[in-house]
């Protein structure tokens, strides 16, 4: 696989826009349980990315790329996938599921998403795999 040419898409299922971005974070802050988008609230605290998302982000060795619904929808018309999802793009072929919303919305922990990311980037055959310590 070539890595200059993959990426990974991290898709939200919340439209762009700072009014959106606003809207987003009352409904999280004020309604948790009936907020949409799951790796939205695994990823970002009240305003901002959480720091060990965006620190294992950088770390990866593939360019990440952030979309909305509404610019995701733009970039890539006809690629109905539930949202949220994260998926792995190749320049030459359509986006793929890496961690679908299925496996997402129940996910309460972001060391939960991680470790799923990594793992199936490691399927994926993007990522090393790394020595992990035994509890």
């Amino acid at each position: 696989m070539d890595h200059a040419r993959t990426r990974l898409l991290i898709v939200y299922n919340a439209d762009s826009g700072v009014m959106n971005a606003l809207l987003h974070a009352l409904h999280k802050q004020f309604a948790p349980a009936t907020y949409p988008c799951s790796l939205c609230a695994l990823t970002y605290g009240s305003v901002s990315m959480r720091r060990e998302w965006r620190a294992f982000l950088n770390e990866l060795p593939l360019e990440v790329v952030f979309h909305h619904r509404d610019d995701f929808a733009a970039a890539y018309p006809g690629h109905g996938y539930d949202l949220p999802a994260i998926l792995l793009a190749d320049k030459d072929s359509a986006p793929r599921i890496l961690v679908p919303a299925a496996e997402l919305n129940p996910m309460a922990e972001l060391s939960d998403l991680i470790v799923r990311v990594e793992s199936q980037l490691e399927i994926e055959r993007t990522l090393k795999p790394r020595v992990r310590a035994r509890a």
